[in-house]
């Protein structure tokens, strides 16, 4: 694991134990993760981030809002994947980021707990897994 990712994930961590942010913490995202931060930041403040859940197994994935005018919405896991045309190109194939700006606002919002909560059954959530 890169200095980074350490990095990032330790401040991850702090917010996640208070559901808060500090200047300092944004801060440090924000060197980190550069536009893509801001761009999250942003997706965030516009309640544009949709935690989808699978019941009775608690299992989840995000569903991220866009910025372009179409308003489209993108399926990611935080941590690992996004279904954007920029998690293919500038983290799989460039490897000029770390992650999407959809990742992080997913992780963002989780992490300050004001992502917009969506019950599904276990089938449901299958059904949408099975589209990406």
């Amino acid at each position: 694991m890169s200095c980074s990712r350490i990095v990032a994930e330790t401040v991850w961590k702090q917010i996640e134990s208070t559901s808060l942010v500090t200047d300092e913490q944004l801060s440090i995202l924000n060197f980190l993760f550069g536009k893509n931060f801001e761009r999250a930041t942003r997706i965030v403040d516009q309640r544009g981030v949709k935690r989808i859940s699978g019941l009775p197994s608690g299992r989840s994935i995000f569903q991220v809002m866009g910025e372009s005018k179409r308003k489209e919405e993108y399926f990611c896991f935080p941590e690992h994947f996004c279904a954007c045309y920029s998690f293919f190109f500038d983290i799989v194939n460039r490897g000029e980021q770390l992650c999407c700006k959809h990742q992080l606002a997913s992780r963002l919002a989780s992490s300050l707990g004001i992502c917009i909560e969506v019950k599904v059954s276990d089938d449901e959530l299958a059904l949408l897994l099975s589209k990406l």
